[in-house]
């Protein structure tokens, strides 16, 4: 039998990062839909990010995305963090968004633009010193589109230098979570296109070097539960991007395409001691179409659910069943656990934590909502664009 306490206590220390942009406007290829009260800096994305937390109490960090959330100032963004109850989370870089990088940032066969692109990933370095924040978070948009564009494994040279230059740079209690995507924008090769090529660097980087898992960077059928508990097995896995994808990098809502898979890669997390770890549990998602906060909120319920499932698994009846060879008696523990509402559970997880039982009702009645639209007047708003 599962220990309810033990269940509940575990709840009540999870931790998932909301990521800024998700407060911004957000789109598709084709269009940007903007939306009454988005923040119009990086000042007013923490104060969203606050009600979120208010309202969980479970998304106590923020990561920042450079350039879109440069400051003059970053020791005054983290005290405004602090000062609504939040720290400054992983730094995420930027070497996607600019003309020099059309074939490549870190792997550009130019030097010149290699070097641009490594001394912004210094950059956010430095930026991590000034915030206090551990983790720099790395996702390269690199790669070819045709055959014999460029050398592809010069190009895997390129990168690991450029690696090993910014890994040097690391202080104590610094991290470089390296992530990977399949395809896109590059459609030939990929330089960083699975999780082996991003586990082969990070272990020749060394200890502070992890690999991040984004639910949405897979090809169809890919087992990502497998993925997960070989990084575990190994102590590589970083950290997770969640969010749901229907058809391939879709950053929709975590756990609306599949919520079963959710549960699966959560119970690996459970079952390989993730959850205590120091693995990072971030959001990456795009709201385009429904309202940020609420969207945002909704998400971090979904993980809670999720998880929750996963703690209740029966480990020693599992164990025991797949000792004996017992195939359903095996799928049915997991089962009974996917399929056990846990809502009920998590309601009383919350009061005890002092706070309301449903989290977008509370932040419905809180005039949250109204209050920004009606203030955040003028201006330009966040986003990248439309």
């Amino acid at each position: 039998m599962t220990d309810l306490a033990a269940v509940k206590a575990a709840l009540k220390t999870q931790a998932v990062e909301t990521p800024s942009w998700a407060y911004g406007n957000s789109g598709t290829r084709f269009k940007v839909f903007a939306q009454a009260g988005v923040p119009r800096d990086p000042f007013e994305k923490l104060d969203d990010a606050a009600q979120v937390h208010a309202a969980t109490g479970v998304a106590p960090t923020v990561a920042l995305h450079i350039p879109w959330d440069t400051v003059d100032d970053y020791g005054a963004l983290a005290k405004h963090a602090e000062e609504r109850g939040l720290k400054l989370g992983a730094i995420n870089s930027n070497t996607f968004q600019d003309d020099d990088y059309k074939l490549g940032s870190i792997c550009h066969p130019d030097a010149a633009v290699r070097r641009k692109a490594v001394d912004h990933l210094l950059e956010c370095v430095d930026i991590m010193d000034a915030t206090g924040s551990t983790d720099l978070k790395l996702w390269f948009a690199d790669g070819t589109n045709y055959p014999g564009q460029d050398d592809i494994r010069a190009r895997q040279d390129r990168l690991a230098e450029g690696l090993a230059e910014v890994y040097e740079r690391l202080g104590d209690g610094q991290r470089m979570l390296l992530e990977y995507k399949l395809f896109e924008p590059a459609f030939y090769t990929t330089d960083v296109p699975d999780w082996g090529t991003a586990y082969a660097h990070c272990l020749r980087l060394g200890e502070k070097a992890r690999v991040v898992v984004d639910t949405g960077h897979h090809a169809p059928g890919t087992n990502i539960e497998f993925i997960v508990a070989t990084l575990l097995r190994e102590d590589k896995l970083g950290g997770f991007d969640f969010n749901s994808r229907f058809y391939a990098d879709d950053d929709l809502m975590v756990g609306a395409a599949d919520p079963f898979q959710l549960f699966r890669i959560m119970y690996e997390v459970v079952r390989g001691g993730g959850f205590t770890s120091e693995v990072a549990f971030m959001l990456d998602q795009c709201h385009n179409i429904e309202a940020k906060i609420p969207a945002i909120i909704r998400s971090v319920m979904n993980v809670q659910e999720a998880t929750a499932k996963a703690l209740l698994v029966d480990r020693a009846a599992l164990a025991d069943a797949q000792a004996s060879g017992d195939v359903l008696g095996a799928n049915a523990v997991l089962m009974d656990a996917f399929n056990t509402d846990v809502r009920p559970l998590l309601r009383e997880v919350r009061e005890e934590m002092g706070l309301d039982p449903e989290p977008l009702a509370a932040y419905a009645r809180s005039g949250w909502g109204e209050k920004i639209v009606a203030e955040r007047v003028g201006g330009r708003q966040a986003g990248w664009g439309a």
